[in-house]
Parts: C-alpha cells; structure tokens; sequence
C-alpha cells in the first residue's frame, strides 16, 4: 500500500508541475513585450509623474512641492488658453472629418462607382505622405507672398483668400488635418462595411428597403464600433496638436504663438524655457484628460452598440 501511495503522490507531484509549466509558459511568450512596454510605455510615465511633483530653483536645484504644479497649470493662462483652443478644433473638425470619411467609405461602398479602387487609393494617398511634408506643402500653397493664395489675391486684385487671417487660422490648420487622415479614417469606415453580411443586403432586398433604408438601418449600426475607435483616434490626434501649427509659425507667427496648444506650450518649456519639471506636469494633465475623454467616448459607443 504504501508503494501506492508513493507512486500516486509521485504522478500528483508530477501533474502539478505540468500545470505550473502551462500556466507559465504564457508568461515566457508574453516576457519580450513586457520588457517593452514597461521600459518604453510604464518607465516615462512614472518619470514624467516624479518629475511635475518636483520644482527647479536657481538656488537648492531640485525640490520637492507635491501638487504645486498641478494647480499652478489650472491656474496659467497660457494654458487654458491653448486647452480651450484644441477643445474647439475638436469639437468643429473632427465630426466634419468622420462625416466626410463616413460620406467617402459609403459611396465606395455603395457599388456604384467606376473604379471604387482608385478612388479608395486617392483619398487614403495623403496619409502615406509624411506629416512634415504635408505641412510644408499647404504651408507654401497658402502662403501670402509665394503661394497659390498669394498669387490669386495678386491677380484679382483684393485678398480674396486668407488663410493665415486670426479669423481663419483654425480652419486652416482643421482642413490640414482633415486632408491628411480622412483617408485613414474612410479605411476604417470601408473595413467594416465589408464585414456586413450579403444576407442583410437581402433581407433588406425582400423587404423592400430602399436604398436610403439600407444606409439607416443595416450600414450605420454595423460601422458604430468602427466610428467609436475612429472617434477615439481623432479626439487623441487633437489633443496632441503639434506639427502643424508648430510647423505654420513662421507663416503667421502673431498669430501661432510658442503656447498656441498645451504641446507646443509644454515642448517651449521642457526645450527652450528650461522648465522640464512644468512641461512634465502639463504632459500629465493632457493624457489624463486625453484618457477620461476617450474612455467615456468608448463606455458610451460600447453601451448604444449593445442596445
């Protein structure tokens, strides 16, 4: 009996270190992008947290002040100024935006256009074009002096086109953006309609659905994942507003000052004002904005999809 015992105890024994195995293994393949992402994601975060807790002073360096920072960013100007602008650019481009992309990725989708993949490779072009390079190139179309706009202002005589107006400014940076990633964005749009089921078009066939029917009530309830992630994507994208207005400057440089978003504001700090210890603080309060935003549009988009 007790070779038994011994051996059912050898095979328990056994048994349990295959599962630990198993249950480690996961563990093993996970481990290089751990690695990763806490060295390149968890790492930055955690310095970026210690260093807006911290103040330098021109005698004592580096001291010690809690939230000091967090209420004196509440407290700037330049701040909230730049926060309340990119909260509009949000708010007027980035529907603008989807709505056009949306409009885009239906008309393909709808099989009545010649050649939907030229127009699909067209429109989605202008994101494979580099950022700065896109800039640079508007940039130069609207400039006043060398411009298309300046030219045309030369020949009819009048300024008819004024991009870098204060009134305008905006609106010229928003069709910038909205040039660059309406394409990306239709790529999602065109993605999940093609998921779409040939049996719903069908049943909607049978039922007599006519073609507007089918956009309401087969199309736009299968794209609300879809325009969920789009619309996450967008509102970072608008929040971290930097290149082009950074890269405008020089074209209207009264106009695009060195805080004219909380990035360009926190980039002139950390690099040129020499204020790392602020610029961190306005990075954390940004991404901690960014992230509440972004979650309560997912937590909303999540809920309607389940309805």
């Amino acid at each position: 009996m007790s070779n038994i015992h011994r051996s059912a105890a050898t095979v328990a024994r056994v048994e349990t270190r295959k599962r630990l195995r198993a249950r480690w293994a996961g563990l093993y393949f996970l481990a290089p992008f751990l690695v990763v992402f806490v060295g390149t994601v968890i790492a930055p975060v955690i310095y970026a947290v210690v260093l807006s807790v911290f103040r330098q002073r021109l005698i004592g360096g580096n001291s010690f002040v809690g939230l000091d920072n967090y209420v004196t960013a509440f407290s700037d100007p330049k701040f909230i100024e730049g926060l309340v602008r990119v909260s509009g650019f949000l708010v007027v481009q980035v529907p603008i935006m989807l709505a056009l992309a949306l409009f885009a990725a239906m008309a393909i989708d709808s099989r009545r256009l010649a050649k939907p993949g030229l127009y699909r490779i067209s429109l989605f072009l202008p994101y494979a074009v580099p950022g700065i390079v896109a800039v640079l190139m508007w940039g130069f179309l609207y400039s006043d002096r060398v411009g298309l706009a300046g030219n045309l202002n030369t020949f009819l005589g009048f300024d008819l086109i004024t991009p870098f107006a204060s009134q305008w400014i905006m609106f010229t940076i928003g069709n910038i953006v909205t040039w660059q990633f309406l394409g990306y964005n239709m790529i999602i749009f065109y993605a999940a309609l093609r998921t779409i089921p040939e049996e719903l078009y069908e049943a909607a066939a049978i039922d007599g659905a006519g073609a507007w029917r089918v956009v309401m009530s087969v199309k736009l309830p299968a794209l609300r994942g879809a325009i969920v992630i789009a619309t996450i994507f967008s509102i970072i994208g608008s929040f971290q507003l930097f290149n082009e207005p950074n890269i405008l400057r020089p074209n209207a440089p009264g106009l695009i000052t060195t805080f004219f978003t909380p990035n360009m504001y926190a980039y002139n700090l950390s690099f040129i004002g020499q204020q790392a210890n602020y610029a961190a603080t306005l990075a954390i309060i940004m991404g901690v904005i960014t992230a509440v935003i972004a979650y309560i549009v997912q937590v909303r988009g999540t809920r309607q999809e389940s309805k």
